[in-house]
């Protein structure tokens, strides 16, 4: 007996901390760095640093539930990269901003083919025409 109300009390704390992402109905985030960087956010805090922006900024071009194009996945990359070259900032941020535009490079996307280009018809075969993606966010 003396156990249990030890073990009740600590579930009763771990529903509670549980609460606030249960209550806007999301799952909760799985956050590598930041209120950003990684699946989920916890919005609306704001972002902790320039890395944490670029996620934010990166979290935005996102459809809910769904995939980023390929241009919001490259200007993450772009701008993660930025970050971990830049001297002037900690060691750390930097490691972070490396595996953060290395994970971007190998993010998968949404697909503009199948939705918006013609398919070329050829005997058995349908082809989708090759697209030129450009910074469309």
């Amino acid at each position: 007996m003396r156990l249990a109300t030890p073990l009740i009390l600590a579930c009763g704390l771990s529903a509670a901390a549980l609460a606030p992402a249960l209550a806007q109905d999301r799952p909760p985030a799985l956050l590598i760095h930041g209120n950003y960087c990684g699946p989920g956010n916890n919005a609306p805090l704001p972002p902790i640093d320039a890395l944490d922006a670029a996620c934010a900024r990166h979290d935005a071009c996102t459809p809910r539930g769904g995939l980023a194009s390929p241009a919001c996945n490259a200007r993450l990359q772009r701008e993660a990269s930025l970050i971990a070259r830049d001297p002037r900032q900690p060691e750390d941020l930097r490691d972070a901003a490396g595996f953060v535009a290395f994970a971007a490079g190998m993010m998968p996307s949404r697909s503009r083919v199948a939705s918006s280009t013609p398919a070329l018809r050829t005997i058995g075969h349908t082809v989708p025409m090759p697209t030129v993606d450009g910074d469309d966010e």
